[in-house]
């Protein structure tokens, strides 16, 4: 398979940064991606002692469908926070600063207060932790192929950008990725990737990522059309590398486990 786009999501629940190429370290995270997360509400999560949360507990797609109108970046040379609606600059914080997190809650107070259950205050992620979906797969692809067979038989176009993955793949048969779960896929410079999972989808596949309408069911026409509700398949890094656009990704078969020997 060949990558013909990689993204991050610096917050959890709003826009992707497309990326010409990403260093991926050996059993960590995608880089940038889900650093930061808005709870909704008290959400009982402690940077002391980060524990996976449920994503019903921060601002998302699934519910908050009005974060798809807002375009968010995060500048890693000053670690500033930009946020943009409608082409122009909204809110520009360093996450670090009291202030800077007071005025991230101000500004989604007054832009979403009807689906606020309480405060909506920034998180930002701990050293060896991030705001994934998955308590274990840190990196995401979406085959290009598979998104283009559902629009087919829906009759509607469908951004890829829907499913929220890391990295867009082409080259590869339709639906093809649900068969390499168990298997292994080797990248440049060494680069080593377990698939462990196909993903499940979830109602925020229902938001055009650009208009943030609510406007289709991919869940539903996933399970009519193919008896699941499956779209991408997760990933941990075994060994790094550094992935571009227009890299390729071969699956190979898992080495088997050594068995121990019996005296």
């Amino acid at each position: 398979m060949r990558v013909a786009s990689l993204y991050r999501y610096p917050v959890k629940g709003l826009s992707p940064e497309p990326l010409a190429s990403a260093a991926l370290p050996a059993g960590g995270y995608f880089p940038g991606d889900r650093l930061f997360a808005i709870e909704n509400g008290p959400s009982g999560f402690d940077p002391a002692e980060p524990v996976h949360q449920p994503k019903i507990k921060y601002l998302m797609l699934m519910r908050n469908e009005s974060l798809a109108r807002l375009k968010t970046r995060h500048d890693d040379t000053s670690g500033e926070l930009v946020i943009a609606q409608e082409g122009a600059e909204v809110l520009r914080i360093a996450p670090a600063s009291p202030e800077g997190r007071e005025r991230l809650s101000a500004f989604f107070e007054g832009f979403m207060p009807d689906e606020l259950r309480g405060r909506p205050r920034l998180l930002a992620a701990p050293e060896g932790y991030r705001f994934t979906d998955s308590r274990s797969g840190f990196l995401s692809i979406i085959n290009l192929a598979s998104v283009a067979d559902l629009a087919a038989r829906m009759g509607v176009a469908i951004d890829p950008l829907r499913f929220r993955g890391n990295v867009m793949v082409e080259d590869l048969p339709a639906w093809a990725e649900n068969d390499l779960v168990g298997r292994e896929l080797e990248g440049p410079g060494g680069l080593r990737l377990s698939v462990i999972k196909r993903i499940e989808r979830c109602a925020a596949t229902n938001v055009d990522p650009q208009t943030g309408v609510r406007d289709l069911q991919i869940p539903k026409a996933l399970m009519q059309a193919y008896g699941h509700v499956d779209c991408g398949i997760y990933c941990r890094i075994l060994a790094g590398g550094t992935l571009s656009r227009g890299a390729r990704l071969e699956a190979v078969a898992a080495p088997e486990p050594v068995s121990a020997a019996i005296a």
